[in-house]
């Protein structure tokens, strides 16, 4: 008789990202990540398949919450220019923060490129659903007369998915916290 599993699946996957996040999918050892996870390595083989198994899980986790948690601050209440501003701004504070790992969806795009069919599967559905959301509250925003009328909606949102992706570099890199929102402060300037 199979012995139940004596770990959750979900802490379990938590506990891989922040491995893959710092050390990237080839720089991580299994050992490391059985010691993150808490779990062994017949569980890991047992639930996961394997290391490259449990990258694609780990990067769907980590990019779907990523982008609901951003399309969340952008959605919030206030106005949509207000949510571009508290989007930027939380971006700004989260990466900066020691305590947060590096940014696994750019670290699997600067690790993998174009290279990686799956990968890029699940990077590019993650941007194109938060670049929608952005889209979408530029132009309410453009409608509202908080943007320039002659601000391109569609670059504009490019922009600002942009802008997203350098503040998360840029605090990888070590920028400071008020460096990062500088940056936010003139990527929203640049709506006007």
């Amino acid at each position: 008789m199979a012995r139940p599993k004596a770990f959750d699946r979900e802490t379990a996957l938590q506990g891989a990202i922040p491995v893959f996040s710092n050390l990237g999918y080839d720089g991580t050892s299994t050992e490391v990540l059985l010691k993150a996870m808490g779990i062994s390595r017949q569980s890991m083989y047992d639930t996961f398949g394997d290391k490259r198994k449990l990258y694609l899980e780990a990067l769907q986790y980590y990019v779907a919450g990523s982008v609901a948690e951003q399309i969340r601050t952008l959605n919030g209440p206030g106005s949509a220019l207000k949510g571009l501003e508290a989007m930027l701004m939380a971006m700004a504070s989260k990466a900066s923060t020691d305590a947060e790992p590096g940014c696994l969806g750019i670290g699997a795009i600067c690790e993998f490129g174009r290279s990686d069919a799956e990968v890029s599967l699940l990077t590019d559905t993650a941007a194109r659903t938060l670049l929608s959301a952005i889209e979408r509250r530029i132009a309410e925003a453009k409608a509202a007369g908080e943007i320039g009328k002659g601000v391109d909606t569609r670059d504009a949102a490019q922009f600002m998915s942009a802008t997203l992706s350098g503040l998360k570099i840029s605090a990888r890199g070590g920028a400071p916290v008020e460096t990062l929102r500088g940056v936010a402060r003139m990527a929203l300037r640049s709506l006007k």
